[in-house]
């Protein structure tokens, strides 16, 4: 079957993916992550988002880095990269743009660096550029552009200027009003949002009382973070859906069923980070049990699911009645 045939194919900012899954940034480095996994294989994914580039090279945050909690995990790398130059001639020509599409995802502690690094990667192979305005675990940038909209704006704005390449910024859910954020990046040039980033949080160790993340704070991602995502992508659909802009989904995705009620609330496409420190197999498992819903209720695309969220309330045609 071909990928225009294939009921999982979703169109997205001018691109047809095979799969609605795309790997999230930092999770799956360059791409060469989970390749040693037997079984394992980045044409599961539709796209993959690839590790933060800053303009320099970075060595990230000191240890730890990484702390499991209840119901998910905090990460504070820090942005570790070998930074934009390495990526635009090392990396990005050497990938395999026949598996899936591939996403920068770039970073910066300045307007001014944001668009020089969309600049230097604009003659690259990669398909689109994510705008990561909304990073928790690093000391500059990052949140302090992702919770202000105009910052948003200014920074979308910049890179639009130095790219032709398909933007999808990635929205922090440590903000006020989300919608409106994604109204302004989207006014400012947009082409998809990607929603939503980790929360900030924190581990304590009680017994040195000390914190344990070396950065102190961290990004909050996995299951626990999943109703709040969800409510994130609903309240952005309501502004993306009026500039017929495509949303990524995620926060918390581990299974089927949490990737089609992402979809139900207005994603297009759904992103898949932490469940593969759970599962490297899980995209497989994902892309299964989404073919097997569509079948089992006649619907020809997952396109079809996208916003198709009902809210009459009704529970008669619910598990929720039994």
């Amino acid at each position: 079957m071909s990928i225009n045939e294939s009921p999982l194919a979703v169109d997205f900012c001018g691109l047809r993916l095979r799969s609605p899954i795309v790997l999230l940034s930092g999770c799956v480095g360059f791409g060469d992550e989970y390749t040693r996994v037997e079984g394992f294989s980045n044409a599961d994914a539709g796209a993959i988002v690839c590790k933060g580039t800053t303009l320099e090279p970075r060595l990230g945050n000191k240890a730890h880095r990484l702390w499991e909690t209840t119901g998910g995990m905090l990460n504070a790398i820090g942005l570790q990269n070998p930074g934009v130059d390495a990526v635009a001639q090392d990396i990005a020509p050497i990938l395999n743009y026949n598996e899936t599409c591939w996403f920068a995802n770039i970073c910066g502690s300045t307007v001014e660096e944001y668009a020089e690094v969309a600049r230097r990667l604009d003659d690259t192979p990669m398909q689109g550029m994510e705008i990561n305005i909304s990073c928790p675990n690093v000391r500059e940038g990052g949140v302090a552009f992702g919770n202000d909209p105009d910052m948003s704006a200014r920074v979308v704005a910049a890179c639009r200027a130095a790219t032709t390449k398909p933007l999808i910024a990635k929205l922090s859910p440590n903000q006020t009003d989300i919608a409106e954020n994604a109204r302004r990046c989207l006014e400012a040039g947009a082409d998809g949002l990607a929603v939503i980033n980790t929360l900030m949080g924190m581990a304590i160790d009680a017994e040195s009382r000390r914190p344990v993340i070396g950065n102190v704070q961290g990004g909050l991602s996995g299951p626990a973070i999943k109703p709040l995502a969800l409510l994130k992508v609903h309240q952005t659909y309501q502004a993306a859906r009026k500039y017929n802009a495509p949303i990524i989904g995620q926060g918390g995705i581990m299974n089927a069923v949490d990737a089609i009620e992402f979809l139900l609330a207005g994603a297009t496409a759904v992103g898949v980070g932490t469940a593969l420190f759970y599962d490297p197999l899980v995209c497989k498992k994902i892309n299964s049990g989404i073919s097997d819903y569509l079948a089992e209720h006649g619907i020809s695309s997952v396109a079809e699911l996208t916003g198709a969220l009902r809210l009459d309330h009704g529970l008669e045609d619910s598990a929720l009645s039994g």
